[in-house]
C-alpha cells in the first residue's frame, strides 16, 4: 500500500429516481440519489492491560472536531472486509486484521449536488503494527488520530449508530459489560 499509488475513483450507483429538499417544490429543487458502500471499523491495540480504538478527528462543516471510526469507500475487486483494513491503514496508520463483524449501519445526508444513501460495514480489527497518524491519508479528511479506550469509544464518537457499533466492541471484548 503506497501513498503515492492513485486510488481509482470509488464505484457509485445513482438511481434514477429524485428527491425534494424539504419544503421545496419545483424542477430546481429535485436531486438525484446515489448508494455508496464502505467499510471500515474498530481497529484495537491493547496497551497495558486497557483496549485502545485508533480513531479519526475530522471538521464537520460547522468547523467543530469530530472523533469518528475510520471508514471509506469499497474499491473494486475489494471485499468489505479488505476495505476495512485498508481504510484504517490509511487513515490511521495503523496495520490490522479482521477478527469478526460488528455490524452494518446506513444514513442518508444531502451534499450539495445530490442525496446519499450509505452503507457502512463495521470491524473488530486487531492493530498488528504501524504508527498512528493521517499523515497518509489519499482524501485529507482526517485532520487527527488518538488512541482512544474503548470503554469511552460511545461517548467519545460523534454519531450514534458509531456509538452503537463502539458498544457492540467494547461487549466483544469485555462480555461481562
Amino acid at each position: 500500500m503506497s501513498a503515492s499509488r492513485p486510488r481509482p475513483s470509488a464505484p457509485r450507483v445513482v438511481r434514477t429516481r429524485t428527491v425534494r429538499r424539504h419544503g421545496e417544490s419545483g424542477r430546481g429543487s429535485e436531486l438525484p440519489v446515489s448508494i455508496e458502500t464502505s467499510a471500515g471499523g474498530v481497529a484495537v491495540s491493547i496497551m497495558d492491560g486497557v483496549a485502545y480504538a485508533a480513531c479519526i478527528g475530522r471538521r464537520s462543516r460547522s468547523g467543530r472536531l469530530e472523533w469518528c471510526l475510520p471508514k471509506g469507500h469499497i474499491e473494486v475487486g475489494e471485499t468489505p472486509e479488505q476495505t476495512a483494513v485498508r481504510e484504517v491503514a490509511e487513515e490511521t496508520g495503523i496495520v490490522s486484521e479482521v477478527i469478526r463483524p460488528l455490524g452494518v449501519i446506513d444514513y442518508w445526508f444531502t451534499g450539495d449536488d445530490r442525496r446519499v444513501h450509505k452503507t457502512v460495514h463495521h470491524y473488530l480489527l486487531e492493530a498488528s503494527g504501524g504508527t498512528l497518524t493521517v499523515e497518509n491519508d489519499p482524501d485529507q479528511e482526517a485532520e487527527k488520530a488518538e488512541w482512544i479506550a474503548v470503554t469511552d469509544l460511545a461517548r467519545r464518537l460523534a454519531y450514534p449508530n458509531e456509538r452503537k457499533i463502539a458498544r457492540a466492541a467494547a461487549a466483544l471484548l469485555d462480555p461481562t459489560t
